[in-house]
């Protein structure tokens, strides 16, 4: 039998040797399998920094707030902060409303962006957020000053646009196509609504303008495409020789189109507001005169970066607003 002592003498077998404390030593050094309690990556933490911010809408079955939300949008890609989107069911639906700024009081988000369906109703709400700490921004449809200073939510601020003015505006439009003595009629939004007021009385103010014009019927539609249709119906049967109406929205005007299309009447002149692209196809094929482009992609847009900028501890101007366009087969 060969001795350990004689092998250790042999250059090949001192080499294995060598070999296989080398493998020893490395497979030592291996790394472990990772623990179940593994911290999460640095990454998930930077997320859950992110500022939480909630754009309230009176619905999506608008145009118009598919827009506001687009924009809204891309001010959560440029500012880097998380967008929270609800919205009701229908633009009357003011206690849903209610029900989701209360939602996201308890969700404890950062700041409220709201379009509200009523300048009254939901203040106690958003003064309940501003009280829990929450930024509140309103875009669109102002609050009431008055009962918000009543009830004591302040230095809230509202983006919008001119609301009388840009009525006023559409209405002239239409005025300078009526020569002869002519009934016409205003189509109105919820009345509860601080801009459906306004346009209103933009477009009294336009029609007052013109001694050719008398205004014989005023009815809410409240903001809907089916209600402009029966409401139209309405005016008509009470008026048949009505010849202009103002809408004070597109899908109120595509309601009020829709009825006189299907009367054969193509007598009366229409306009309208907010410039939806069914209303915009509507001017091209003449059975809608004027709307106005009231950017609301823009005031989206807006609203979230001046909650933003609240957050950051920015004093913002309590009334921003945004230019207008009328829309007209010639501005086309």
């Amino acid at each position: 039998m060969i001795s350990i002592h004689t092998l250790l003498k042999r250059p090949l077998y001192k080499l294995v040797l060598v070999i296989s404390a080398l493998m020893l030593v490395a497979c030592s050094d291996s790394p472990q399998p990772a623990s179940s309690n593994t911290a999460k990556p640095a990454q998930t933490q930077a997320n859950a920094d992110k500022s939480r911010i909630a754009l309230v809408m009176k619905t999506l079955t608008n145009p118009f707030f598919i827009e506001m939300e687009r924009g809204a949008r891309r001010a959560e890609q440029d500012l880097g902060i998380t967008l929270v989107v609800k919205t009701a069911a229908q633009e009357t639906s003011i206690q849903q409303q209610i029900g989701i700024v209360e939602e996201l009081i308890s969700d404890a988000v950062d700041a409220i962006v709201i379009a509200p369906g009523d300048s009254i109703e939901l203040i106690p709400v958003l003064k309940k957020a501003q009280d829990s700490g929450i930024v509140v921004i309103n875009i669109d449809n102002q609050l009431d000053p008055e009962y918000s200073r009543q009830v004591g939510l302040h230095n809230v601020p509202f983006i919008s646009v001119d609301n009388e003015q840009a009525a006023y505006e559409s209405v002239r439009a239409l005025t300078r196509l009526i020569e002869a003595p002519t009934e016409v009629a205003i189509i109105e939004g919820i009345r509860e609504a601080k801009n459906a007021d306004d346009r209103k009385n933009g477009a009294l103010r336009a029609f007052e303008d013109n001694p050719n014009t008398t205004i014989v019927a005023m009815q809410t539609a409240h903001w809907k495409i089916d209600e402009g249709y029966e409401v139209t119906r309405q005016i008509l049967d009470a008026h048949p020789g009505i010849g202009a109406i103002f809408c004070a929205n597109d899908m109120m005007a595509l309601g009020a189109i829709k009825y006189l299309q299907s009367v054969q009447r193509s007598d009366v002149l229409i306009a309208a507001y907010d410039a939806l692209d069914e209303a915009i196809q509507a001017i091209r094929d003449g059975s809608l005169q004027v709307t106005v482009d009231q950017q609301p992609a823009e005031q989206g847009y807006q609203g979230v970066v001046f909650a933003h900028r609240a957050l950051g501890g920015e004093q913002l101007p309590l009334v921003t607003l945004i230019s207008t366009r009328i829309i007209s087969k010639e501005s086309l």
